[in-house]
């Protein structure tokens, strides 16, 4: 009898153990976008909090450079990716069907953590091509964004409400981001439009370079574009922010949103989750896009994809939900 309960005892603190450890060596990828961009850094903060915390929960996290937003969801979904950084109108569309995502089908496993930083629009113009506004890129040389990227929706959408088609250019190039700066200051492209955090890597490249002028992007089919568009939001990019753009520049554009998949395990999300916010202070301090974040807007705003389970206990833990 003894023998028996030593036995059950042991194979009970075995299954105590080994629940305890499931999680023990588990590697996770987060897809972000080009190394240029904030994507990227976003994802190396998160990872670095969770890497920090790895004898705890027994995660690994890495980062991958990738086509941006519509590959990261799509990634995410075929069980490829195990969490993304997306653009919120990207998340909607997916969520819904519609859009880049109109052939794949509405992808209802697609689950939210948290919105990070705005990423208000940048079009990028060579001060000699006689560019002022969108009105002026027909004949010229634009760049609209890799196929996959969120910055090619957001040209398409530009490009919709300003009635323009990539036919009206000379060149519609598929530049990804980490390519656009070198091609705008070696003049094989005349403007390029491109999407992302304050302030940005390919922004700065640019402007430190050679000589841009980043648009003002307000009117009327901008207005229009914001009404038809909830997932948007007007923005500003900061006056001397970037070298030659001096004065404030009016935009518009998504948040960039942290998601997953609904068939990622609960605890993995909450270590995720609860790396980040168990740390704001720190990875606010990690890009100067992340400085002016709060908790609140974070877990609320610009998410049309439902909370994560893993992520809602860790919430409501806090009292936030």
């Amino acid at each position: 009898m003894m023998n028996k309960l030593k036995l059950g005892g042991a194979v009970l603190a075995l299954s105590v153990a080994t629940a305890g450890s499931a999680w023990a060596n588990q590697f996770i990828t987060i897809g972000t976008g080009g190394v240029t961009g904030v994507y990227y850094p976003t994802g190396g903060a998160i990872c670095r909090l969770v890497n920090k915390d790895r004898k705890d929960h027994g995660i690994r996290c890495s980062v991958e450079s990738t086509g941006g937003s519509v590959y990261n969801t799509r990634t995410i979904r075929a069980g490829e990716l195990d969490f993304g950084v997306v653009q919120s109108d990207v998340q909607a569309a997916a969520i819904a069907g519609t859009g880049a995502f109109a052939d794949d089908g509405a992808y209802e496993g697609l689950r939210a953590l948290f919105s990070v930083h705005p990423e208000p629009l940048h079009v990028m113009a060579r001060a000699d091509a006689d560019i002022a506004g969108p009105d002026d890129m027909k004949g010229k040389k634009i760049n609209i964004g890799n196929p996959g990227s969120g910055t090619r929706v957001l040209a398409e959408t530009l490009m919709e409400y300003t009635g323009l088609s990539a036919d009206d250019f000379a060149l519609a190039a598929e530049l990804k981001s980490s390519e656009q700066s070198a091609a705008l200051c070696d003049g094989k492209i005349d403007a390029a439009i491109w999407a992302a955090g304050l302030p940005n890597g390919s922004s700065q490249e640019a402007t430190s370079s050679c000589d841009i002028s980043i648009l003002p992007l307000e009117g009327e089919a901008i207005d229009a574009l914001l009404a038809d568009n909830p997932a948007y939001a007007k923005a500003t990019i900061p006056g001397g922010m970037y070298p030659g753009n001096p004065d404030d520049i009016p935009s518009w554009g998504p948040k960039a949103t942290f998601v997953t998949s609904a068939e990622t395990p609960d605890e993995v999300v909450y270590a995720v989750v609860s790396a980040v916010f168990e740390n704001f202070e720190d990875f606010k301090k990690l890009h100067p896009a992340f400085s002016r974040l709060t908790e609140e807007e974070m877990i609320k705003d610009a998410l049309s994809a439902e909370i994560h389970p893993g992520a809602m206990k860790y919430y409501q833990e806090r009292g936030w939900k």
